[in-house]
């Protein structure tokens, strides 16, 4: 605060008396950080990884890892009876997609140079691998429910 905007009753910052902080050791106080000394929270953390879009009666998810640095889609809860057709698979493939048998998703890797473009494809994957699940199960075209 300046001078200007001070009202009569005021100290000047001149006029205090200056007292420096006590420092973390001396006082048993632990350092804080930036944000709790501005008065921030930090923020909150991500689930990762984070579903983008669901479709639950055809049985598929679109999620993105970002610890992991991959776009994956997975079909049911990965069991035998969840596989998807070949020509759903043989879409995968021609994308990019291999399977993980550990966590039993197709995924696909990011990459710092294409992340983006990847994501946009991988999106657009979804929505053609989800029209023809649907297809082959006889469900009725819904719109979907992202989330």
């Amino acid at each position: 605060m300046s001078s200007i905007d001070q009202t009569p009753d005021q100290d000047s910052p001149a006029s205090g008396t200056a007292v420096a902080d006590p420092s973390p050791t001396d006082t048993g106080i632990e350092q804080r950080s930036f944000a709790e000394k501005v008065g921030r929270r930090n923020a909150p953390s991500v689930v990762d990884p984070f579903v983008i879009a669901v479709d639950a009666v055809a049985g598929i998810r679109l999620f993105e890892s970002r610890q992991d640095r991959q776009m994956a889609i997975k079909f049911g809860e990965g069991r035998a009876e969840d596989k998807p057709s070949q020509a759903v698979i043989d879409k995968l493939k021609e994308a990019g997609f291999r399977w993980n048998r550990t966590h039993k998703i197709w995924a696909r890797a990011l990459t710092a140079e294409s992340s983006m473009s990847i994501r946009i494809e991988a999106e657009r994957l979804y929505q053609e691998i989800r029209g023809m699940i649907r297809q082959e199960k006889g469900i009725e075209a819904s719109p979907e429910v992202p989330f």
